[in-house]
């Protein structure tokens, strides 16, 4: 019998969600909030345009236009796959007087058909910013560092990318 132990869900509080009740395949959808990314003292993105991904176990994950990144963002070599919406290619960003971020966000340059809310998009990790707010709170960055999730007050877990979820 074995294995990796089923999570136990935590109960969502008022105005919170659940990831468990997040659906797979994942959903996207246009929402209309805040997003602000500070890196090297300059705010390199802010936005209230984005695209959330839902999946279940997953904090979500925001999706920005490209532009709102300026010349920040800088176009990397490193691709991966993602089973369910495609090639992914990574991205730097890049202030004066910073080190350059290498590889802190994906877009899908082709994002599959079922996904066309991702065109032109781009996915950040949170951590390596100085802040990354969403709606004005600070974003928390999904445990383990594989996946891109946002944790703010409003989800519950447990999450994907904490110790022993790698089977979830």
């Amino acid at each position: 019998m074995g294995g990796v132990p089923r999570p136990r869900p935590q109960a969502p509080g008022p105005g919170q969600e659940s990831v468990w009740d997040y659906p797979r395949p994942p959903r996207a959808e246009r929402v209309r909030r805040r997003a602000v990314l500070c890196y090297g003292g300059v705010v390199v993105a802010d936005t209230d345009d984005l695209v959330r991904v839902l999946e279940t176990s997953h904090p979500p994950t925001y999706y920005l236009p490209r532009q709102a990144f300026g010349e920040h963002l800088v176009p990397g070599e490193r691709t991966t796959v993602c089973e369910w919406k495609g090639v992914a290619r990574y991205v730097d960003v890049v202030v004066a007087d910073a080190p350059p971020l290498r590889e802190v966000g994906w877009w899908y340059p082709r994002p599959h058909p079922r996904y066309p809310s991702l065109n032109d998009r781009v996915a950040v990790y949170p951590g390596p910013f100085e802040s990354v707010t969403l709606d004005g709170e600070q974003v928390l960055p999904q445990p383990g560092g594989f996946y891109g999730g946002w944790i703010t007050a409003e989800v519950v877990g447990p999450f994907k990318g904490e110790p022993g979820t790698w089977g979830w």
